[in-house]
């Protein structure tokens, strides 16, 4: 790793601690971008008639759960050495993938999120009533559970902006710090996550978030990739991830 390398990693972790996101610039070429979202797109509309994975609305593919079923090579597309090495520093050694999805905002088929909070994890299975993993659920056939303060705070997300992103295709917008606040709900001043094509947003999943509709005129997509680590492999009173990959 380089001096300059050194640098932009310090200060990425500094404003990860400080407002739990930090905006990367795209490791990827453009002939990488074109392949991930070529096969990536010809995959969700193969396996579209899977409506436990591939949420449509209109015809039109919005979100898919459970990516690494539809497109495998995901495992390896993030493997870039900037994002190895933060997550390293960021959640240690023994940190894995645990879970991926994808999101767009289709032409004309646009959606809102309301201001949250990551709080699930998928889990092999759903095990006996437990005080820290509450809210069992199904979501797309895998079991969920709201995961325990202390876990999510040692989790990370990368985001991969496979389209430019602004107010005109649904951006994310963050309120800076709010991760600091637990599971509880923030407030503060909302900050848009414009981004180019190929930049990668890492987020602490306990930062609000949130983002509005496409603009009536726009025609382009906002696809996503979301991947979620975490700093272990092992969860606590029988639990299980449904998905464990090491980054090292």
């Amino acid at each position: 790793m380089s001096i300059d390398d050194d640098l932009a990693s310090n200060v990425c972790v500094s404003r990860l601690n400080q407002n739990g996101f930090a905006l990367l610039p795209s490791p990827f070429t453009a002939e990488e971008l074109d392949q991930i979202t070529a096969d990536l797109t010809v995959a969700i509309a193969e396996s579209q008639r899977d409506g436990e994975s591939i949420r449509t609305r209109a015809g039109a593919a919005y979100a898919a759960r459970n990516v690494l079923s539809v497109y495998p090579a995901v495992a390896q597309v993030w493997r870039k050495s900037s994002l190895v090495d933060l997550l390293l520093e960021v959640l240690g050694a023994h940190c894995g993938l645990v879970r991926v999805l994808y999101f767009d905002k289709p032409p004309e088929k646009t959606w809102s999120l309301p201001w949250h909070k990551d709080l699930t994890i998928a889990v092999r299975e759903h095990v006996a009533a437990s005080g820290r993993y509450e809210k069992p659920t199904l979501k797309a056939g895998v079991p969920h559970v709201e995961a325990p303060l202390d876990l999510l705070q040692q989790m990370l997300t990368l985001r991969i902006h496979l389209d430019d992103v602004d107010a005109a295709n649904g951006a994310l917008q963050v309120l800076p710090g709010s991760h600091k606040t637990g599971k509880a709900a923030a407030s503060g001043t909302p900050h848009l996550v414009a981004c180019r094509r190929g930049d990668v947003l890492a987020m602490r999943p306990l930062l609000s978030h949130a983002s509005g509709e496409s603009a009536a005129e726009t025609r382009r997509h906002r696809r996503i990739l979301h991947l979620e680590f975490a700093a272990t492999p092992q969860l606590e009173e029988g639990f299980a991830w449904q998905l464990f990959q090491s980054v090292t």
